[in-house]
């Protein structure tokens, strides 16, 4: 059967659930949505480095890649007969001690058979024995590890003031593990900044930030299923890294997973959403202020079947398991593949910026915030820019650009007309004239750059003769220049006022005695 192969990026996820949080095997493959025999090759393959984590800031994709797959490691070979752990022995130690982990029951047993299965096999043949029976284990939930996230089905109706129209808000509903400390907010819809949005304000209102955040399958946190690698959506994953947990979704079809957060969206839509449907709400924050004062009851009802309240639970068990929040707030970014054009610019949200003009046809990645831009090219960031609101236009680092198209953008309009000067007052008045008859006066840095090679090709004195021409003909163009000094047109005197014709002239044109009718008679 072939390897799984993930992604240099999802390798570097790995690590840091492993080192940074300290998850087990099973856990970082669900979180990675790959498989417990890929996670485990992936560690030791990077244990067998000999590298430490975490890596520097000189480590990019493709070093780690060729660190990881340089050489292939062979498989090891062990016994294949190996005596089998007592696995209803194991549940019933699991059911006398909640806080007992399969880590100390696998090295008990490991004590009793040296040449037993090595841990995350015999994790895996537990979980596979425990499908088998009719009882389920019941999920003790370790005191600030796991919250769990969800969207509520029942939505509240929203009737603006200036429209009038009827809209809904969605309903954000996070639940911790063990203490069933509830959240929930309000946001305009589902898309992937309300579910962030949502996020940051759920480990506020927590006052810290449990290790593990389960989510549902839903779309807008998790990425289209993929045989071979699924994965999160990049801007939930990048929140993670920011706060310093893992996201590990449920799994497909298996409702256990969610029971917790099922019953707490249970409980949200019968104590708040039902509590506020004689109430009408003209924006999202009015049904916010109306849930705040909702949830902080909900969290101060008493259990019917056990002493205390959510959130003397909370203070008791969650809130001092809790990690810190970071410093700063998190500020959601989005993130797209992006392809260079011909003009090494990439297109995001309909504006254009640049990177460097090697990368052209290359395939990059983007991130942008409210304010910044940032362009990567595997996993090292190429760009940087202000973010622009202007619609299809350029926003352009002159470093990016090729030496030939640098040296072009040097002229200027006043160096072209400081250079035109050095050659006479007509052809001066000639380059102003092409840079000012141009709605911008790049357009007309080609025409102008054509002149200067004309002073080159006939001389000075021949152009500041055609110029001359030209102006009295009021043909302000490359073209006109180029015609009268091919033609010679240069080196004729210049036709005076009595000279020239009121009206245009050309063979064509039949003139004022085709049109008197007493020739018709005379004929």
């Amino acid at each position: 059967m072939a390897q799984e192969r993930v992604s240099v990026r999802k390798i570097k996820e790995i690590l840091r659930l492993h080192y940074d949080l300290g998850l087990r095997q099973q856990q970082i493959a669900r979180s990675c949505r790959i498989g417990q025999a890929t996670v485990h090759r992936y560690l030791e393959r990077f244990a067998a480095s000999g590298v430490s984590w975490p890596l520097s800031a000189d480590w990019d994709e493709k070093r780690l890649e060729q660190l990881l797959f340089a050489t292939k490691r062979g498989r090891p070979t062990g016994p294949v007969d190996r005596p089998a752990p007592d696995f209803a022995a194991l549940q019933d130690e699991l059911r006398k001690h909640p806080h007992l982990t399969l880590q100390l029951l696998w090295e008990e047993y490991r004590a009793q058979q040296p040449g037993g299965y090595g841990y995350s096999r015999f994790c895996d043949l537990y979980r596979r024995w425990q499908e088998t029976q009719d009882v389920v284990l019941r999920q003790e939930h370790r005191a600030g590890e796991k919250v769990f996230v969800d969207w509520a089905g029942a939505k509240i109706p929203l009737f603006p003031r200036e429209t009038g129209a009827a809209e809904a808000a969605s309903l954000f509903v996070a639940v911790l593990g063990a203490s069933n400390y509830t959240f929930a907010y309000a946001t305009p819809n589902q898309d992937l900044p309300s579910w962030i949005e949502a996020h940051v304000r759920a480990f506020e209102f927590f006052e810290g930030v449990p290790q593990l955040v389960v989510p549902d399958n839903a779309r807008t946190g998790v990425n289209r299923a993929c045989r071979y690698e699924p994965d999160l959506n990049r801007t939930y994953h990048e929140m993670a890294q920011h706060y310093g947990v893992a996201v590990l979704p449920t799994r497909p079809y298996k409702p256990r997973d969610k029971a917790k957060v099922e019953v707490g969206v249970q409980v949200v839509q019968r104590w708040i959403v039902a509590a506020l449907r004689h109430q009408r709400f003209g924006s999202v924050a009015e049904v916010n202020q109306a849930i705040a004062v909702l949830v902080e009851r909900l969290n101060q009802r008493r259990f019917r079947k056990r002493q205390g309240t959510r959130a003397s639970l909370f203070a008791e068990l969650d809130r001092p398991a809790l990690q810190p929040l970071p410093s700063e707030r998190y500020r959601i970014s989005e993130w797209k593949s992006v392809r260079a054009n011909l003009d090494y610019h990439v297109e995001i949200d309909r504006h254009y910026y640049s990177v460097p003009y090697q990368l052209t046809g290359q395939l990059l990645e983007a991130r942008w915030t409210a304010t910044t831009v940032e362009i990567f090219h595997r996993g090292m960031r190429v760009a940087s820019h202000l973010r622009s609101n202007a619609v299809y236009r350029h926003t352009t680092n002159s470093e990016h650009r090729p030496k030939s198209h640098q040296a072009h953008l040097e002229w200027t309009p006043s160096r072209l007309v400081h250079w035109a000067e050095s050659v006479g007052p007509a052809t001066a008045q000639m380059v102003d004239a092409i840079l000012t008859t141009k709605p911008h006066p790049e357009m007309g840095y080609r025409a102008c750059l054509g002149i200067l090679r004309l002073a080159k090709t006939y001389s000075a004195e021949r152009l500041e003769a055609a110029s001359r021409r030209a102006l009295q003909l009021e043909a302000f163009s490359y073209q006109s220049l180029r015609s009268i000094l091919k033609n010679s047109l240069d080196r004729q005197a210049l036709p005076t006022p009595e000279d020239q014709p009121s009206g245009p002239v050309h063979k064509n044109v039949r003139g004022a005695d085709y049109y008197d009718l007493s020739n018709l008679f005379l004929q």
